[in-house]
């Protein structure tokens, strides 16, 4: 089984960004061209895209939908989207537009019978986000810390047919500190539900870890300011990736 890897384009003013930690006043700039980006990871083999409107994870509602529309019309691969999602209308509208699989974080905790109807009637589709903090399920774009612990939050789709939970140690995401491996791997033994892991990716090296673990249940990783701060080729991750088969 083969690792996937999802560069991520995340989206603030219709802008390419990352943030620090999930901070929306801690965000670096690297490009206004959103569409041309997700050509270029696709031009470098990506087969999968990993896609988040941060203003709409805070604003409960797609803000960023145009730059969303455009990436979905451009790249060739599957796109994977994020960011505000909180009703059944939503999701219906990006599927009917392209998406391939929609993630769904806050409105996964504070309402669990929306994300088990929209897996039910969209069958893989449905990626719950399990955001952990200190341990605990973060939400509202990162910015409130739940009483959940993460394990319990995964169990509680077990049965629900979602089609993988992606864990992002927050207080890693965006410093280049290395992926917490150990987190990741932990809940992909605890839950049936496959694991994207995300947060923090440093190098090839996370890449490479990771894909010895492909066969526990580590679907894939997603990987931003490495990619953009030349930390990590996006060739050569695909290559390790692919070698873990």
């Amino acid at each position: 089984m083969s690792l996937i890897v999802f560069p991520a384009i995340d989206l603030k003013g219709g802008q390419v960004v990352r943030l620090a930690e999930g901070d929306m006043d801690r965000a670096t700039v690297y490009g206004d061209d959103p569409a041309a980006q997700a050509m270029l990871f696709a031009e470098a083999g990506a087969m999968h895209l990993h896609v988040v409107d941060l203003d709409g994870a805070f604003a409960g509602h797609a803000v960023n939908a145009a730059a969303v529309e455009k990436i979905v019309e451009t790249f060739p691969g599957h796109v994977q989207l994020g960011g505000g999602i909180r009703s059944m209308e939503s999701v219906e509208r990006w599927f009917d537009l392209g998406v391939s699989r929609i993630v769904i974080g806050t409105a996964a905790l504070k309402d669990p019978d929306f994300v088990k109807r929209a897996a039910r009637e969209f069958p893989g589709g449905i990626v719950v986000a399990v955001d952990a903090r200190d341990g605990f399920v973060a939400t509202e774009g990162w910015a409130e810390k739940s009483d959940m612990p993460i394990a319990d939050m995964a169990r509680r789709f077990e049965d629900a047919g979602v089609a993988a939970l992606l864990f992002t140690d927050v207080g890693r995401d965006g410093l280049l500190k290395g992926c917490n491996i150990d987190a990741t791997v932990d809940l992909a033994r605890a839950t049936d539900i496959p694991v994207i892991a995300s947060g923090g990716v440093a190098g090839i090296s996370d890449i490479r870890i990771l894909s010895l673990h492909a066969d526990e249940g580590i679907e894939g990783v997603i990987t931003g300011r490495a990619l953009y701060d030349g930390r990590l080729d996006l060739k050569a991750a695909l290559a390790v990736a692919q070698a873990a088969a």
